[in-house]
């Protein structure tokens, strides 16, 4: 027979007072020496939730959320009541500890549990911090070292790579900031979601979005109606991400009164944008004087943040782009932050990074 020995976990100081971890080790009825863990069963460690109804949503529809936490971290989870068996390595299971242990108090705080909360928690290691995670958007700098929140009207919005917590910090840092990399990554979302923020926190008085109104790779000819008809499905990326953070009703009060404004690169000639936080996407698609031109709209109290992708430049044959062109010649002016991004920050489908990644290789040895 099994004999089940309770002892606490290695990591318990750092663990919420609600959940209990609980180490099971197997030896023979003979009651000989446990084998070596290479040979040996795996050690069982068992996790006690003291609310079901938490439990059943950390589990997910038909265990959807533990099957993610199996598959990511190679480990076997069995639930037993209300409590869950981590099977597997020692350090996998305590890693998997860690992420449900951070989901479960997210689910304590009264949030839901999606399918990017695992995701970042798995990318970005669980909360070890016992410190509430702040709230961005009261404040104007965000505590180095800590797991954060973009607070906005409909949702909070977290970082989940290491890369996008570093360029959040950097949007709250720093009054101009350019954020590159492949198409996923977060970059205009972020950027968006700081603004809406900043917007709300009172330390802005407009948002404005912009990107030039470039086909991508094909022309399109005239397109019907008034101006706003012709430049809204260039600008439908920004839209969507003001959707994702402001109610629909407050988003259209806020775009008739002027103080969110999308419009497209050209428009921005002649401005002097004050008191502004302003967004241009799909940078690499502005030629030289149209970053400039851009760029010297900054005024008074105002952030700006320029995001684009090198690779995906639509711009004519032989026009120079830009961004590269602002990367090359502002890259030593302190106040000015880069931040890059990789495949590896790539949050979309899993199936996306791994094309980025093919293509950049045939790039390579092309």
């Amino acid at each position: 027979m099994e004999k089940a020995n309770r002892h606490s976990c290695a990591a318990r100081a750092n663990l919420r007072r609600y959940i209990r971890p609980l180490m099971q080790e197997q030896a023979l009825a003979t009651g000989a020496p446990l084998t070596p863990i290479d040979t040996a069963p795996p050690t069982e460690t068992l996790v006690e939730f003291p609310d079901n109804r938490l439990l059943i949503d950390l589990c997910g529809p038909y265990d959807r959320n533990i099957t993610a936490i199996e598959s990511a971290l190679e480990v076997q989870i069995v639930r037993r009541g209300n409590h869950l068996a981590i099977l597997g390595p020692a350090d996998s299971r305590a890693r998997a500890l860690e992420v449900m242990n951070a989901l479960y108090l997210r689910l304590e705080s009264g949030r839901e549990v999606e399918t990017g909360d695992i995701d970042r928690e798995l990318r970005m290691g669980g909360g070890s911090d016992d410190a509430r995670r702040p709230m961005l958007g009261d404040q104007m700098e965000m505590p180095v070292g800590h797991k954060v929140e973009i607070k906005t009207r409909k949702k909070p919005v977290e970082p989940r790579t290491e890369a996008q917590k570093a360029y959040v910090q950097s949007l709250f840092d720093n009054e101009l900031a350019f954020g590159i990399g492949p198409a996923g990554t977060g970059k205009t979302y972020l950027a968006v979601a700081v603004g809406v923020s900043m917007f709300i926190g009172g330390h802005v008085d407009k948002i404005i979005l912009s990107r030039p109104a470039v086909e991508a790779g094909e022309k399109l000819g005239y397109l019907p109606g008034d101006m706003k008809d012709k430049v809204d499905p260039y600008m439908q990326p920004l839209y969507d991400a003001l959707n994702d953070f402001l109610p629909g009703k407050q988003l259209a009060k806020l775009i008739e009164e002027k103080q969110i404004e999308i419009a497209p690169l050209a428009f921005m000639r002649g401005r002097t944008l004050a008191r502004a936080f302003v967004v241009l996407d799909e940078a690499q698609n502005a030629t030289t004087m149209q970053m400039k031109m851009f760029l010297t709209r900054l005024g008074e109290g105002s952030r700006m943040v320029i995001t684009g992708d090198r690779t995906q430049i639509d711009l004519p044959r032989g026009q120079a782009s830009g961004l590269q062109d602002a990367e090359r010649l502002l890259k030593n002016i302190p106040k000015i932050s880069f931040n890059y991004f990789t495949s590896k920050d790539v949050v979309r489908h899993p199936l996306v990074a791994a094309i980025i990644e093919a293509y950049e290789a045939d790039t390579q040895t092309g």
